[in-house]
Protein backbone atom coordinates (compact mmCIF):
# COMPACT_ATOMS: atom_id res chain seq x y z
CA UNK A 1 0.00 0.00 0.00
CA UNK A 2 3.01 2.28 0.21
CA UNK A 3 5.21 4.06 -2.28
CA UNK A 4 8.66 5.48 -1.75
CA UNK A 5 8.91 7.86 1.24
CA UNK A 6 7.77 11.42 0.58
CA UNK A 7 9.35 14.52 2.11
CA UNK A 8 8.53 14.80 5.79
CA UNK A 9 5.10 16.43 6.10
CA UNK A 10 4.68 19.76 7.81
CA UNK A 11 1.84 20.69 10.13
CA UNK A 12 1.21 23.51 12.56
CA UNK A 13 0.11 22.88 16.15
CA UNK A 14 -3.15 24.43 17.25
CA UNK A 15 -1.22 26.56 19.75
CA UNK A 16 2.46 27.44 19.85
CA UNK A 17 4.02 27.43 23.33
CA UNK A 18 6.12 30.33 24.58
CA UNK A 19 9.86 29.92 24.89
CA UNK A 20 11.26 28.99 28.30
CA UNK A 21 12.18 32.27 29.95
CA UNK A 22 15.76 33.18 30.78
CA UNK A 23 16.03 32.94 34.58
CA UNK A 24 16.43 36.39 36.11
CA UNK A 25 18.29 35.04 39.16
CA UNK A 26 20.14 31.87 40.07
CA UNK A 27 17.26 31.04 42.41
CA UNK A 28 14.84 31.25 39.45
CA UNK A 29 16.98 28.71 37.58
CA UNK A 30 16.20 26.19 40.32
CA UNK A 31 19.90 25.43 40.82
CA UNK A 32 22.18 25.92 43.80
CA UNK A 33 25.35 28.01 43.76
CA UNK A 34 27.30 24.88 44.71
CA UNK A 35 26.08 22.91 41.71
CA UNK A 36 26.98 25.72 39.34
CA UNK A 37 30.39 26.18 40.99
CA UNK A 38 31.16 22.49 40.51
CA UNK A 39 30.07 22.70 36.87
CA UNK A 40 32.46 25.62 36.24
CA UNK A 41 35.34 23.77 37.91
CA UNK A 42 34.69 20.57 35.95
CA UNK A 43 34.42 22.47 32.65
CA UNK A 44 37.82 24.11 33.23
CA UNK A 45 39.34 20.78 34.30
CA UNK A 46 38.05 18.81 31.30
CA UNK A 47 38.30 21.55 28.63
CA UNK A 48 41.33 23.44 29.89
CA UNK A 49 41.69 27.23 29.99
CA UNK A 50 38.58 28.92 28.64
CA UNK A 51 37.32 32.38 27.84
CA UNK A 52 34.49 33.60 30.04
CA UNK A 53 32.09 33.54 27.11
CA UNK A 54 33.20 29.99 26.22
CA UNK A 55 32.28 28.85 29.72
CA UNK A 56 28.93 30.57 29.25
CA UNK A 57 28.43 28.67 25.97
CA UNK A 58 29.22 25.37 27.72
CA UNK A 59 26.98 25.92 30.74
CA UNK A 60 24.29 27.88 28.82
CA UNK A 61 23.32 30.22 31.61
CA UNK A 62 23.62 34.03 31.51
CA UNK A 63 27.22 35.18 31.84
CA UNK A 64 26.48 37.01 35.09
CA UNK A 65 25.66 33.69 36.77
CA UNK A 66 28.90 32.15 35.52
CA UNK A 67 30.95 35.22 36.37
CA UNK A 68 29.63 35.31 39.95
CA UNK A 69 31.01 31.81 40.39
CA UNK A 70 34.32 32.76 38.74
CA UNK A 71 34.72 35.75 41.06
CA UNK A 72 34.06 33.52 44.07
CA UNK A 73 36.54 30.90 42.81
CA UNK A 74 39.15 33.60 42.21
CA UNK A 75 38.72 34.83 45.78
CA UNK A 76 39.29 31.26 46.97
CA UNK A 77 42.36 31.00 44.72
CA UNK A 78 40.91 28.06 42.81
CA UNK A 79 40.74 29.95 39.50
CA UNK A 80 43.05 32.58 38.03
CA UNK A 81 43.05 34.87 35.01
CA UNK A 82 45.66 33.76 32.45
CA UNK A 83 45.20 36.62 29.97
CA UNK A 84 42.61 38.61 28.10
CA UNK A 85 41.41 39.11 24.52
CA UNK A 86 39.06 42.02 25.23
CA UNK A 87 38.01 44.63 27.76
CA UNK A 88 35.23 42.63 29.49
CA UNK A 89 35.44 39.63 31.78
CA UNK A 90 33.69 37.58 29.10
CA UNK A 91 36.98 37.92 27.15
CA UNK A 92 39.26 36.91 30.06
CA UNK A 93 41.11 33.59 29.89
CA UNK A 94 40.39 31.58 33.04
CA UNK A 95 42.32 28.57 34.28
CA UNK A 96 42.51 26.36 37.36
CA UNK A 97 45.19 26.67 40.00
CA UNK A 98 46.67 23.53 41.56
CA UNK A 99 44.15 23.82 44.37
CA UNK A 100 41.41 24.33 41.78
CA UNK A 101 42.36 21.13 39.95
CA UNK A 102 42.18 19.21 43.22
CA UNK A 103 38.73 20.67 43.95
CA UNK A 104 37.58 19.86 40.40
CA UNK A 105 38.62 16.21 40.86
CA UNK A 106 36.47 16.09 43.98
CA UNK A 107 33.53 17.43 41.96
CA UNK A 108 34.14 14.84 39.23
CA UNK A 109 33.98 12.09 41.85
CA UNK A 110 30.31 13.01 42.31
CA UNK A 111 29.47 13.06 38.60
CA UNK A 112 31.52 13.42 35.41
CA UNK A 113 28.77 15.43 33.75
CA UNK A 114 30.09 18.54 31.96
CA UNK A 115 27.70 20.48 29.76
CA UNK A 116 24.60 22.67 29.90
CA UNK A 117 23.40 23.25 33.45
CA UNK A 118 20.58 20.80 34.24
CA UNK A 119 16.95 21.86 34.55
CA UNK A 120 15.09 20.80 37.72
CA UNK A 121 12.57 18.02 37.17
CA UNK A 122 9.75 20.26 38.41
CA UNK A 123 10.52 22.83 35.70
CA UNK A 124 10.56 20.08 33.05
CA UNK A 125 7.14 18.80 34.15
CA UNK A 126 5.69 22.30 33.92
CA UNK A 127 7.22 22.94 30.51
CA UNK A 128 6.01 19.62 29.09
CA UNK A 129 2.45 20.50 30.15
CA UNK A 130 2.72 23.65 28.03
CA UNK A 131 3.89 21.60 25.03
CA UNK A 132 1.50 18.69 25.50
CA UNK A 133 0.29 16.73 22.49
CA UNK A 134 -3.17 17.79 23.65
CA UNK A 135 -2.36 21.19 22.09
CA UNK A 136 -1.57 19.61 18.71
CA UNK A 137 -4.61 18.79 16.56
CA UNK A 138 -4.74 17.56 12.95
CA UNK A 139 -7.49 17.88 10.36
CA UNK A 140 -8.54 15.62 7.52
CA UNK A 141 -6.84 17.98 5.07
CA UNK A 142 -3.53 17.91 6.97
CA UNK A 143 -3.64 14.10 7.23
CA UNK A 144 -4.20 13.76 3.49
CA UNK A 145 -1.35 16.17 2.83
CA UNK A 146 1.01 14.35 5.18
CA UNK A 147 0.32 10.99 3.54
CA UNK A 148 0.43 12.27 -0.03
CA UNK A 149 3.57 10.18 -0.61
CA UNK A 150 1.69 6.97 0.16
CA UNK A 151 -1.17 5.22 -1.61
CA UNK A 152 -3.78 4.59 1.06
CA UNK A 153 -7.53 3.96 0.93
CA UNK A 154 -9.66 6.96 1.90
CA UNK A 155 -11.08 5.07 4.88
CA UNK A 156 -7.59 4.95 6.41
CA UNK A 157 -7.53 8.74 6.84
CA UNK A 158 -10.79 8.65 8.78
CA UNK A 159 -9.12 6.47 11.42
CA UNK A 160 -5.60 7.90 11.42
CA UNK A 161 -6.74 11.46 12.14
CA UNK A 162 -8.66 10.69 15.36
CA UNK A 163 -5.88 8.31 16.46
CA UNK A 164 -3.28 11.10 16.16
CA UNK A 165 -5.54 13.61 17.91
CA UNK A 166 -6.02 11.20 20.80
CA UNK A 167 -2.28 11.40 21.57
CA UNK A 168 -2.50 8.05 23.33
CA UNK A 169 -1.91 4.68 21.66
CA UNK A 170 -2.23 3.01 18.27
CA UNK A 171 -1.91 -0.59 17.11
CA UNK A 172 -0.90 -1.10 13.45
CA UNK A 173 -1.05 -4.71 12.31
CA UNK A 174 -0.94 -6.58 9.04
CA UNK A 175 1.34 -8.44 6.67
CA UNK A 176 4.95 -7.22 6.25
CA UNK A 177 5.83 -4.81 3.47
CA UNK A 178 2.60 -2.79 3.45
CA UNK A 179 3.91 0.37 5.09
CA UNK A 180 3.29 0.10 8.85
CA UNK A 181 6.67 1.60 9.76
CA UNK A 182 6.35 4.35 7.14
CA UNK A 183 2.85 5.19 8.42
CA UNK A 184 4.27 5.43 11.95
CA UNK A 185 7.10 7.73 10.90
CA UNK A 186 4.75 9.91 8.86
CA UNK A 187 2.49 10.32 11.89
CA UNK A 188 5.49 11.73 13.79
CA UNK A 189 5.99 14.36 11.07
CA UNK A 190 2.26 15.07 11.07
CA UNK A 191 2.46 16.37 14.64
CA UNK A 192 4.51 19.23 13.25
CA UNK A 193 6.04 22.24 14.91
CA UNK A 194 8.95 22.44 17.31
CA UNK A 195 9.29 21.97 21.05
CA UNK A 196 11.84 22.69 23.76
CA UNK A 197 13.52 20.03 25.88
CA UNK A 198 16.31 20.41 28.45
CA UNK A 199 19.74 19.03 27.64
CA UNK A 200 19.78 17.48 31.11
CA UNK A 201 17.60 17.18 34.22
CA UNK A 202 18.47 17.55 37.89
CA UNK A 203 16.69 14.81 39.86
CA UNK A 204 17.28 14.38 43.60
CA UNK A 205 20.87 15.55 43.29
CA UNK A 206 21.53 13.35 40.24
CA UNK A 207 22.07 14.37 36.61
CA UNK A 208 19.86 12.76 33.95
CA UNK A 209 20.90 13.38 30.32
CA UNK A 210 17.79 13.82 28.18
CA UNK A 211 18.96 15.27 24.85
CA UNK A 212 20.00 12.58 22.37
CA UNK A 213 21.27 13.65 18.92
CA UNK A 214 20.18 10.28 17.52
CA UNK A 215 16.51 10.89 18.31
CA UNK A 216 16.33 14.68 18.64
CA UNK A 217 16.70 16.92 15.61
CA UNK A 218 17.50 20.54 16.58
CA UNK A 219 15.66 23.39 14.91
CA UNK A 220 18.27 26.10 14.27
CA UNK A 221 17.71 29.59 15.63
CA UNK A 222 18.35 32.82 13.80
CA UNK A 223 21.87 34.12 14.42
CA UNK A 224 23.04 37.69 14.63
CA UNK A 225 26.39 39.44 15.07
CA UNK A 226 27.17 40.71 18.56
CA UNK A 227 29.14 43.87 19.35
CA UNK A 228 32.39 41.91 19.57
CA UNK A 229 31.85 40.35 16.13
CA UNK A 230 30.87 36.87 17.34
CA UNK A 231 27.95 35.21 15.60
CA UNK A 232 25.51 33.91 18.17
CA UNK A 233 21.77 33.34 18.54
CA UNK A 234 19.69 36.06 20.15
CA UNK A 235 19.27 34.88 23.74
CA UNK A 236 15.50 35.11 23.90
CA UNK A 237 15.04 31.89 25.90
CA UNK A 238 16.71 29.74 28.54
CA UNK A 239 19.49 28.06 26.61
CA UNK A 240 19.59 25.07 28.93
CA UNK A 241 16.78 24.00 26.59
CA UNK A 242 17.21 23.04 22.95
CA UNK A 243 14.48 23.51 20.36
CA UNK A 244 13.83 20.29 18.42
CA UNK A 245 11.33 18.80 16.03
CA UNK A 246 8.78 16.66 17.80
CA UNK A 247 10.68 13.40 18.24
CA UNK A 248 10.04 10.05 16.57
CA UNK A 249 11.79 7.29 18.51
CA UNK A 250 11.75 3.87 16.86
CA UNK A 251 12.77 0.69 18.66
CA UNK A 252 12.48 -2.84 17.33
CA UNK A 253 13.21 -6.42 18.24
CA UNK A 254 16.17 -5.40 20.41
CA UNK A 255 13.90 -3.74 23.01
CA UNK A 256 14.04 -5.14 26.55
CA UNK A 257 12.26 -4.11 29.75
CA UNK A 258 15.55 -2.84 31.16
CA UNK A 259 15.77 -0.25 28.38
CA UNK A 260 12.53 1.32 29.60
CA UNK A 261 14.11 2.47 32.84
CA UNK A 262 16.97 4.83 33.60
CA UNK A 263 20.42 3.70 32.50
CA UNK A 264 23.04 4.48 35.15
CA UNK A 265 26.68 4.77 34.16
CA UNK A 266 28.66 3.86 37.30
CA UNK A 267 31.86 5.32 35.85
CA UNK A 268 30.42 8.68 34.75
CA UNK A 269 27.98 8.66 37.69
CA UNK A 270 25.05 9.99 35.70
CA UNK A 271 21.89 8.69 34.05
CA UNK A 272 20.71 8.37 30.45
CA UNK A 273 17.01 8.79 29.73
CA UNK A 274 15.00 5.75 28.53
CA UNK A 275 13.30 5.69 25.13
CA UNK A 276 9.88 6.85 26.35
CA UNK A 277 11.33 9.93 28.07
CA UNK A 278 13.23 10.85 24.90
CA UNK A 279 9.98 10.45 22.93
CA UNK A 280 7.96 12.80 25.16
CA UNK A 281 6.04 15.31 23.07
CA UNK A 282 6.27 13.07 20.00
CA UNK A 283 5.94 9.42 18.98
CA UNK A 284 7.40 6.19 20.36
CA UNK A 285 7.19 3.38 17.79
CA UNK A 286 7.54 -0.22 19.00
CA UNK A 287 8.32 -1.84 15.66
CA UNK A 288 8.10 -5.61 15.10
CA UNK A 289 6.06 -5.90 18.28
CA UNK A 290 6.01 -9.51 19.43
CA UNK A 291 9.54 -10.19 18.11
CA UNK A 292 11.23 -8.89 21.26
CA UNK A 293 12.94 -11.25 23.67
CA UNK A 294 10.64 -9.85 26.36
CA UNK A 295 7.14 -11.42 26.13
CA UNK A 296 4.49 -9.05 24.69
CA UNK A 297 2.39 -9.39 27.85
CA UNK A 298 5.28 -8.10 29.99
CA UNK A 299 5.87 -5.16 27.65
CA UNK A 300 2.20 -4.20 27.70
CA UNK A 301 2.12 -4.57 31.49
CA UNK A 302 4.92 -1.99 31.59
CA UNK A 303 2.66 0.52 29.77
CA UNK A 304 -0.58 0.05 31.73
CA UNK A 305 -0.07 2.87 34.26
CA UNK A 306 1.54 5.34 31.81
CA UNK A 307 -1.24 4.82 29.25
CA UNK A 308 -3.98 5.28 31.85
CA UNK A 309 -2.47 8.06 33.97
CA UNK A 310 -0.19 9.84 31.45
CA UNK A 311 2.58 9.55 34.06
CA UNK A 312 5.53 7.16 34.17
CA UNK A 313 7.68 6.21 37.17
CA UNK A 314 11.44 5.78 36.92
CA UNK A 315 13.87 4.30 39.44
CA UNK A 316 17.21 5.63 40.64
CA UNK A 317 19.98 3.15 41.38
CA UNK A 318 19.76 4.06 45.09
CA UNK A 319 16.14 2.88 45.22
CA UNK A 320 14.44 6.23 44.80
CA UNK A 321 11.47 6.57 42.45
CA UNK A 322 10.08 9.68 40.78
CA UNK A 323 7.27 10.50 38.31
CA UNK A 324 7.83 11.94 34.82
CA UNK A 325 5.32 13.00 32.15
CA UNK A 326 4.21 10.34 29.68
CA UNK A 327 3.00 12.67 26.94
CA UNK A 328 3.47 10.79 23.69
CA UNK A 329 1.70 8.76 21.04
CA UNK A 330 2.65 5.12 21.58
CA UNK A 331 2.49 3.08 18.36
CA UNK A 332 2.77 -0.70 18.22
CA UNK A 333 3.49 -2.09 14.74
CA UNK A 334 3.40 -5.84 14.18
CA UNK A 335 3.21 -8.48 11.44
CA UNK A 336 1.56 -10.90 13.87
CA UNK A 337 -2.13 -11.31 14.64
CA UNK A 338 -2.98 -9.15 17.69
CA UNK A 339 -4.99 -11.93 19.33
CA UNK A 340 -1.93 -14.20 19.11
CA UNK A 341 0.13 -11.66 21.02
CA UNK A 342 -2.02 -10.58 23.95
CA UNK A 343 -5.45 -11.17 25.42
CA UNK A 344 -8.46 -8.94 24.90
CA UNK A 345 -8.08 -7.20 28.26
CA UNK A 346 -4.72 -5.84 27.16
CA UNK A 347 -5.91 -4.89 23.69
CA UNK A 348 -8.65 -2.75 25.25
CA UNK A 349 -5.96 -0.47 26.61
CA UNK A 350 -4.73 0.22 23.08
CA UNK A 351 -7.16 2.89 21.98
CA UNK A 352 -6.96 2.50 18.18
CA UNK A 353 -6.37 -0.63 16.11
CA UNK A 354 -5.75 -0.30 12.38
CA UNK A 355 -5.38 -3.21 10.00
CA UNK A 356 -2.92 -2.20 7.28
CA UNK A 357 -3.96 -4.25 4.25
CA UNK A 358 -2.07 -4.96 1.06
CA UNK A 359 -2.84 -2.87 -2.03
CA UNK A 360 -5.74 -3.72 -4.34
CA UNK A 361 -4.94 -3.80 -8.11
CA UNK A 362 -5.69 -0.09 -8.60
CA UNK A 363 -3.55 0.92 -5.63
CA UNK A 364 -0.75 -1.41 -6.75
CA UNK A 365 -0.82 0.15 -10.22
CA UNK A 366 -0.52 3.66 -8.74
CA UNK A 367 2.38 2.64 -6.49
CA UNK A 368 4.13 1.04 -9.47
CA UNK A 369 3.60 4.17 -11.57
CA UNK A 370 5.04 6.43 -8.88
CA UNK A 371 8.03 4.18 -8.38
CA UNK A 372 8.70 4.22 -12.14
CA UNK A 373 8.48 8.00 -12.16
CA UNK A 374 10.99 8.31 -9.32
CA UNK A 375 13.43 6.01 -11.13
CA UNK A 376 12.89 7.61 -14.57
CA UNK A 377 11.60 4.36 -16.06
CA UNK A 378 8.81 4.75 -18.67
CA UNK A 379 5.65 3.32 -17.11
CA UNK A 380 3.46 0.75 -18.89
CA UNK A 381 0.18 -0.73 -17.64
CA UNK A 382 1.06 -3.93 -19.47
CA UNK A 383 4.01 -4.47 -17.11
CA UNK A 384 1.72 -4.51 -14.06
CA UNK A 385 -0.69 -6.91 -15.77
CA UNK A 386 2.26 -9.16 -16.69
CA UNK A 387 3.49 -9.30 -13.05
CA UNK A 388 -0.01 -10.07 -11.79
CA UNK A 389 -0.58 -12.89 -14.29
CA UNK A 390 2.91 -14.39 -14.25
CA UNK A 391 3.60 -14.18 -10.51
CA UNK A 392 0.76 -13.19 -8.17
CA UNK A 393 -1.96 -15.26 -9.85
CA UNK A 394 0.14 -18.17 -11.03
CA UNK A 395 2.06 -18.56 -7.76
CA UNK A 396 -0.83 -17.63 -5.46
CA UNK A 397 1.09 -14.75 -3.90
CA UNK A 398 -0.39 -11.68 -2.21
CA UNK A 399 0.82 -8.28 -3.52
CA UNK A 400 2.63 -6.09 -1.00
CA UNK A 401 3.05 -2.34 -1.05
CA UNK A 402 6.85 -2.71 -1.07
CA UNK A 403 6.95 -5.02 -4.13
CA UNK A 404 6.93 -2.35 -6.89
CA UNK A 405 9.83 -0.51 -5.28
CA UNK A 406 11.89 -3.66 -4.78
CA UNK A 407 11.16 -5.16 -8.20
CA UNK A 408 12.12 -1.93 -9.95
CA UNK A 409 15.30 -1.63 -7.90
CA UNK A 410 16.25 -5.14 -9.03
CA UNK A 411 15.44 -4.17 -12.60
CA UNK A 412 17.75 -1.14 -12.33
CA UNK A 413 20.57 -3.29 -10.93
CA UNK A 414 20.21 -5.76 -13.82
CA UNK A 415 20.08 -2.97 -16.41
CA UNK A 416 23.27 -1.40 -15.07
CA UNK A 417 24.97 -4.79 -15.11
CA UNK A 418 23.97 -5.36 -18.74
CA UNK A 419 24.79 -1.78 -19.73
CA UNK A 420 21.23 -1.25 -21.03
CA UNK A 421 18.65 1.47 -20.50
CA UNK A 422 16.10 0.37 -17.87
CA UNK A 423 12.76 -0.52 -19.44
CA UNK A 424 9.74 -2.62 -18.51
CA UNK A 425 10.44 -5.47 -20.92
CA UNK A 426 9.21 -8.98 -20.17
CA UNK A 427 12.82 -10.21 -20.07
CA UNK A 428 13.98 -7.66 -17.49
CA UNK A 429 10.80 -8.01 -15.41
CA UNK A 430 11.26 -11.80 -15.33
CA UNK A 431 14.89 -11.52 -14.25
CA UNK A 432 13.96 -8.98 -11.56
CA UNK A 433 11.00 -10.99 -10.25
CA UNK A 434 12.86 -14.31 -10.29
CA UNK A 435 15.65 -12.86 -8.14
CA UNK A 436 13.13 -11.23 -5.81
CA UNK A 437 10.50 -14.00 -5.51
CA UNK A 438 13.03 -16.83 -5.63
CA UNK A 439 11.72 -18.85 -2.68
CA UNK A 440 8.12 -18.68 -3.93
CA UNK A 441 9.10 -19.78 -7.44
CA UNK A 442 10.93 -22.83 -6.13
CA UNK A 443 7.83 -23.89 -4.25
CA UNK A 444 5.56 -23.57 -7.28
CA UNK A 445 4.45 -26.70 -9.22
Amino acid sequence: MSAAPAPRPQAVPATLPDRPAIPATLEKSGLSAGLLTDLVLKALYVQGDRLGRELMETIKLPFQFVDDRLIELQSRRLVEVRGTSGPTRAAYHFGLTNAGRERAREALATTHYVGPAPVPLEHYRLWMSKQSLAHTQVSLESVRHAFRGMVLPEAMFDVLGPAVNSGRSLFLYGEPGNGKTLISETIAGLLGGGMFIPYALAVEGQVLVLYDPIHHQPVPDEVEASDDGWLRPPYSYDRRYVRIKRPAVLVGGELTLGQLDLKYDPYAKMYQAPFQLKANGGVLIIDDFGRQRTPPRDLLNRWIVPLDKRVDFLNLHNGGMFPVPFDLLLIFATNLAPTDLVEEAFLRRIHYKIHVLGPDPAEYREIFRRCCEERVIPYQDTAVRYIYERYYEKLGMEPRGCHPRDILDHLLDISRFLGDEPRLSAELLDRACRSYFLDDIRKSP
